[in-house]
């Protein structure tokens, strides 16, 4: 819902209870309002020389047989017309309708008129307690009645008391609705006003809103235009001041990667120098020494899994470079896996496990940055020859699928991968126990930097159990078309 129409409504549901306890304070008041003219019109008129009549014939007067009409002026008078046939007062015909009757009581709360009603504890309990009137409304023959109880000054004789009994306006919901009805009109006007008001309030939050939306579009180099001294104005230098905290953050995280991004790059090429170096040393002492060559075999096993973790981290500090560390181009995988292969050919030897590749004639491109594509590639073949057996065999198998696709499958018979681990094997820092045994200071990010560059590459990778009962791990996407 729009926040013009949400603050409408807000002020419609906030006014409709306001206004429905208001007309029925209004109609409380005014019913109150009947009730203390009733008490006061009775008290007048026994003062007014009523009483005189009641205490003289109290057997007789009030009730239907002895009607007390409201007519003081006549009482005043001392007229000897009967009490039924006294005209009522037009004011009371005009706002209550007939008047009504008056039965009168002693001090006991005793009524000398047979047809004077019993008194209801409800009247009478209020006088006991110290009040000088007493009222309630009940049904009566189906038709609502106002009794007023009222207390005469000289609290004593057969007319100490007086009981006024005429027509009442019952307080329900129903009798609410003719004033509630003259409330429609105000209400309406008041809804479309809000409407009407929280235009300008709304577009300027709208504004705002699209302000802010094109400010962070642009990494919050643009600020928000905060014109005014009023809330939203606030908001609005609020949002710039934000913006320029995360600006800040930002450079400095920027600043902080730049420096660590080189300084990897840096480190791994000034290490990797004299590692090859190294790598070509021990070589040559190997060939020299013979058959007592274990050492430098080490030394090269060694030797060679320091280049394959440097190699990583080289690639794992491009990989969180931003933006995308991509840099495409056509790479042939062919020749990708020829160099893969060459390169662990040695460790292979080392370890005694056959290392093997097979590519169809044609060449298979794909599109891609060369140097983490060679590198997730060289990961899963580096697994498979460092975890397998001495007398295992490994391979490297690249074929084409259909027209435009290909995969590439590395396959060994080493012990394999569990179940339960093959599951998270992919995720950053987790390493096998089998990894862990052999190779304890490893850090785990080669499968994880295979999956993230397959994933940049639109490339599926999947791990299963081989059928020579070690792992295939493949890497499956779509072939380059110019």
């Amino acid at each position: 819902m729009k926040l013009r129409l949400r603050l409408a409504l807000t002020t419609v549901a906030v006014l409709v209870p306001v206004v429905v306890g208001a007309v029925w304070t209004q109609q409380a008041a005014r019913l109150r309002a009947g009730e203390e003219m009733l008490a006061d019109r009775t008290l007048e008129m026994m003062q007014s020389g009523e009483r005189d009549r009641c205490e003289a014939a109290p057997a007789r007067w009030g009730g239907p047989s002895g009607q007390v009409a409201f007519d003081a002026p006549a009482a005043q008078a001392g007229a000897a017309t009967p009490h039924a046939a006294a005209a009522p007062p037009i004011r009371w015909m005009l706002r209550w309708g007939p008047p009504p009757l008056l039965f009168a009581y002693d001090d006991a709360l005793h009524a000398h008129n047979p047809a004077a009603p019993p008194l209801e504890p409800a009247l009478v309990e209020p006088l006991r307690a110290g009040r000088d009137v007493a009222a309630r409304r009940r049904l009566l023959d189906g038709q609502p009645v106002l009794e007023t109880l009222v207390r005469m000054p000289w609290r004593s004789g057969p007319c100490a008391y007086v009981l006024a009994r005429g027509p009442s306006q019952p307080l329900r919901w129903a009798a609410l609705a003719p004033s509630l009805k003259l409330w429609i009109a105000p209400l309406a006007i008041a809804f479309a006003a809000v409407l009407l008001a929280v235009g300008p309030i709304v577009r300027r939050v709208r504004r705002l809103t699209e302000d802010v939306v094109a400010a962070a579009a642009t990494g919050y180099l643009a600020p928000v235009p905060a014109t005014g001294h009023d809330e939203i104005a606030e908001l609005a230098r609020t949002f710039n001041a934000a913006g320029q905290e995360i600006r800040e953050q930002l450079a400095e995280k920027e600043r902080r990667e730049r420096a660590l991004r080189e300084f990897v790059a840096n480190t791994t090429h000034d290490v990797m120098m004299p590692l090859t170096v190294l790598k070509g040393h021990l070589a040559t002492l190997r060939e020299r020494l013979g058959d007592d060559a274990a050492v430098v075999k080490s030394a090269m096993d060694e030797a060679h899994y320091m280049a394959a973790l440097i190699h990583n981290l080289s690639v794992a500090a491009k990989l969180q470079s931003h933006p995308s560390p991509l840099h495409r181009g056509a790479v042939p995988l062919d020749a990708l896996v020829a160099r893969v292969v060459a390169r662990h050919a040695p460790i292979a030897r080392e370890l005694q496990v056959a290392l093997e590749s097979a590519v169809p004639e044609e060449t298979l491109t794909v599109e891609g940055d060369v140097t983490l594509l060679e590198q997730a590639v060289s990961n899963v073949v580096y697994n498979a020859v460092r975890h397998n057996r001495p007398g295992g065999h490994a391979a490297v198998i690249l074929e084409r699928q259909g027209a435009t696709r290909f995969r590439l499958a590395v396959i060994d018979d080493g012990p394999g991968i569990p179940a339960a681990e093959r599951s998270r094997i992919l995720e950053r820092g987790f390493r096998t126990d089998a990894a862990r045994t052999r190779a304890p200071d490893g850090q785990g990010i080669g499968l994880d930097i295979t999956q993230r560059v397959a994933e940049l590459h639109g490339l599926v990778l999947t791990l299963e159990p081989s059928h020579f009962g070690g792992l295939e791990v493949r890497i499956a996407g779509a072939l380059y078309s110019a």
